[in-house]
């Protein structure tokens, strides 16, 4: 391999989210970097999906040259933000994206909100497909809408659509939009042409806005091809919303810059007036050049990244067969977010998070956090070193055989 991704980058004194905390009396605290006891008390986490990679070289090297140029004043995207997007889709995605279709946003979170602002009345309905990333039911209830739930089932460890109660919940005409999430976080497939067109179908047939969050789009597994719900078709692109980000396909999710496409000019429009509204004006410099010279210049470095968290997994998946088979773990499509079936284990949400956070001192994201569907899972973000991966495995294996 060209990167060395077994190398552990410490991530103290960067104000990460990830990292930056402590277990103190049960609860989560911001580490004192000069505590004694911090390796006691630190947490090893796999919640929050970002990396603990370096990004691209190339996207390393245009950030140092554009911060050592010293002056940090409003920016915009120029034609080559829009060319470098245009040119990774259509290698990539097989479609073609206008310039004049995209939108930026201060990252994807900030834009799930502005468009259910735009496109749902208050009381209004979303829907959308537990367990399914949480942010969703937060960007529906702050706006003043109500959440829908077609729930996805799971057979024998592998989700798919419910169909039948999508057509039977779209035709509800208070449901104005439904959040697609493609690939699919927490649960990690990669929806299939037939799958994602009679969805469309549906969609269309009742006039039903549908936002597709693609932010896991280049993170394919090698068996896997990804379909986006653009190349459905004319119909689909014209009555759809596609969100499209670097963040975490090249670890750049702090740098908070999003691509919201959008052909459809009356969409765009209203879309513009909220995102005005909202006093979201230009773009943060170090966004622009990072998202422009990764999808330019680090195609090599994903498919190295992708390889490797394959193998993670991989890794994974034979130390729980081997050590841990109470813990049933599900095939990844997509995405470097793994979700693991606790069941076997017998334990009540609280705990199953005492366990995992008090004794294994290992933090992550509970499956209840993304809908009651999830009751019993585990999310783990494996885009780390093998020995970290590891060292977690050996916690979670220590705290449950304790239990015994």
């Amino acid at each position: 391999m060209t990167y060395n991704f077994d190398e552990k980058i410490s991530r103290k004194g960067t104000h990460s989210i990830k990292w930056e905390f402590v277990l103190e009396d049960s609860k989560l605290v911001g580490a004192n970097q000069t505590d004694p006891r911090g390796e006691k008390t630190q947490l090893l986490p796999m919640w929050v999906a970002d990396m603990d990679f370096r990004s691209p070289p190339a996207v390393i090297e245009a950030l140092v040259a554009r911060a050592e140029h010293g002056v940090y004043g409003y920016s915009f995207p120029t034609d080559s933000y829009y060319e470098a997007l245009q040119n990774w889709v259509a290698r990539r995605h097989g479609w073609e994206v206008k310039p004049d279709w995209v939108l930026l946003t201060p990252g994807l979170l900030p834009a799930l909100n502005m468009l259910v602002q735009t496109f749902v009345a208050p009381g209004e309905k979303v829907l959308i497909q537990p367990p399914v990333y949480y942010p969703f039911f937060w960007a529906v209830e702050n706006n003043g809408a109500e959440t829908v739930s077609n729930s996805l089932i799971n057979e024998n460890g592998r989700y798919r659509m419910n169909l039948d109660d999508l057509a039977q919940k779209a035709s509800d005409r208070a449901v104005k939009m439904i959040i697609l999430c493609s690939p699919h976080n927490p649960v990690g497939r990669v929806w299939s042409p037939d799958e994602l067109s009679r969805f469309g179908e549906i969609c269309l047939e009742n006039d039903v806005l549908v936002v597709s969050d693609e932010v896991h789009c280049d993170l394919i597994y090698s068996d896997y091809a990804f379909t986006s719900f653009a190349k459905l078709g004319d119909d689909f692109i014209q009555k759809s919303i596609i969100c499209l980000a670097g963040s975490k396909t090249f670890n750049l999710a702090g740098l908070q810059t999003s691509s919201i496409i959008i052909s459809d000019n009356e969409l765009r429009d209203r879309f513009a007036e909220t995102i005005k509204r909202n006093g979201v004006f230009l773009a943060n410099p170090f966004g622009i050049i990072a998202t422009e010279a990764a999808y330019n210049h680090g195609e090599s470095w994903l498919v190295e990244v992708m390889a490797y968290v394959e193998d993670n997994y991989r890794f994974m998946k034979s130390y729980l067969d081997e050590h841990l088979p109470q813990l049933k773990i599900n095939q990844p499509e997509a995405t470097y977010l793994v979700w693991v079936d606790c069941r076997e284990l017998g334990m009540d949400p609280t705990a199953r998070k005492q366990l995992m956070m008090e004794q294994a001192r290992v933090n992550l994201d509970e499956g209840e956090l993304f809908g009651p569907e999830g009751e019993g899972f585990e999310r783990f973000n494996i885009a780390c070193p093998r020995s970290t991966l590891k060292a977690v495995l050996d916690r979670i294996k220590t705290a449950i055989n304790s239990r015994a």
